[in-house]
């Protein structure tokens, strides 16, 4: 058993907030200065079908990666501990499919809404999923699964 590195000994990873969370909470503040800025996306046609598009692949991806989860017997929430390392379904081609789901349903509804704000606040977004998610996951899955997980980072992207 590889040792728990985490201050309070709690057995899953320490992030920031749950990642739902994240996206919801950059969705609304784009709704908010929305209201109070207008903006428009360019593009009409282009910006329902990218959007549309986004949403179905983001969806896709969210539900295969579930899955996986569920196959492997263990929990997908971050809150709790992760008794198997997934490796199967989109896991065989990037480590994090759900956040890239994620991501991919936030653009095209963003998109869909026609704002811009809410298409900027991506940006922030990524950085606190990759800095206050992402970072800390990976620290606990190789605490947790030590080799096996070091092992996997190396033969499968962290993204695409």
């Amino acid at each position: 058993m590889q040792r728990d590195m985490r201050l309070d000994g709690a057995d899953h990873p320490q992030v920031v907030a749950v990642p739902p969370v994240i996206y919801a909470g950059a969705f609304g503040l784009g709704l908010i200065l929305e209201g109070l800025v207008r903006t428009d996306v360019p593009g009409s046609t282009l910006r329902f079908g990218l959007g549309a598009l986004l949403l179905i692949v983001g969806i896709g991806l969210m539900w295969s990666a579930l899955r996986a989860f569920r196959a492997a017997g263990t929990h997908v929430e971050p809150y709790l501990p992760a008794t198997a390392l997934v490796t199967t379904g989109p896991y065989r081609f990037t480590r994090n499919p759900i956040y890239l789901g994620m991501t991919s349903v936030y653009l095209g509804a963003g998109s869909l809404s026609d704002s811009l704000w809410i298409l900027l606040l991506a940006i922030p977004v990524l950085a606190l999923m990759h800095y206050g998610v992402v970072l800390r996951e990976e620290a606990y899955l190789t605490a947790k699964f030590g080799g096996r997980y070091q092992d996997y980072t190396h033969s499968v992207r962290r993204w695409i």
